[in-house]
């Protein structure tokens, strides 16, 4: 059966995940900064919610993926306390200051996993070389990429995704995001040939808060600080009913 990850930031959204019928969650905190680590209290808080797999984002800031000896050490703790909340997996990525995949403090942080899947997150379509990047990231143990072929979309780059899954066989999965929907999924699936779909489907929900400080703007002026964004499980359950009718055809066809 194909896989569907849906990435979330909160308990609610967890629990709409795993009711839309994904086969895990990515547990992230500040998904406007492209998702950095949890703290503890919300692992614990996720995983005691659902039954599903949870993987953690062990990334301990915003920007780039190069990571100083203070910061690497934070992700080793991380992982740590992933592993003692009970998380399935963890997220991570690293890369030299020359857009490299950094082989050897990824290999130490996924032997630092255990037994926990590692899935080596966008980091890699920010490398200068994909392809290359690709091997790298599969001889470090690492149990699959997370890609949208180095494009904005999985759409646009689905010849780059097909070149990486025929490239990895079995020895590393190739899990695809970028913008992936209910509606494209078909072309993306037939495109790649990927088995694995990775998807922040989020919804803008409005706060019951009626006092607002007309004054101060503690994010960015102009934007909506008291909406929250939340995943719904009637997008989760669209999308995964897209994935099974592709996988209910790929059966037939193997039947025949």
């Amino acid at each position: 059966m194909m896989e569907l990850e849906i990435c979330v930031d909160s308990v609610e959204s967890a629990i709409a995940a795993q009711a839309g019928g994904a086969q895990r969650v990515e547990l992230c905190s500040a998904l406007a900064e492209g998702g950095l680590a949890p703290s503890l209290g919300l692992i614990r808080a996720v995983r005691a919610s659902i039954s599903i797999g949870v993987y953690v984002m062990i990334r301990p800031r915003g920007g780039d993926f190069f990571y100083s000896q203070e910061e690497f050490a934070i992700m080793r703790d991380d992982i740590a306390c992933a592993a003692e909340a009970g998380a399935n997996g963890v997220v991570l990525g690293l890369l030299t200051a020359d857009g490299d995949v950094d082989v050897d403090r990824t290999r130490q942080l996924v032997e630092a996993a255990g037994t926990m899947e590692v899935t080596f997150h966008r980091a890699i379509d920010m490398a200068r070389d994909l392809e290359a990047s690709l091997e790298a990231v599969a001889g470090t143990g690492a149990t699959r990429i997370l890609t949208s072929g180095g494009a904005q979309s999985a759409v646009l780059g689905s010849k780059r995704i097909a070149g990486l899954v025929q490239s990895a066989g079995n020895r590393i999965g190739v899990m695809v995001c970028g913008s992936v929907r209910p509606a494209n999924l078909q072309q993306i699936a037939t495109a790649t040939g990927a088995r694995e779909f990775h998807a922040a489907m989020r919804t803008t929900v409005a706060s019951p808060v009626t006092y607002r400080n007309p004054k101060l703007h503690l994010g960015v002026p102009g934007s909506d600080e008291y909406a929250r964004h939340v995943v719904v499980a009637r997008d989760v359950r669209h999308l995964r009913q897209a994935i099974d009718a592709i996988d209910a055809v790929s059966s037939e066809i193997s039947a025949r």
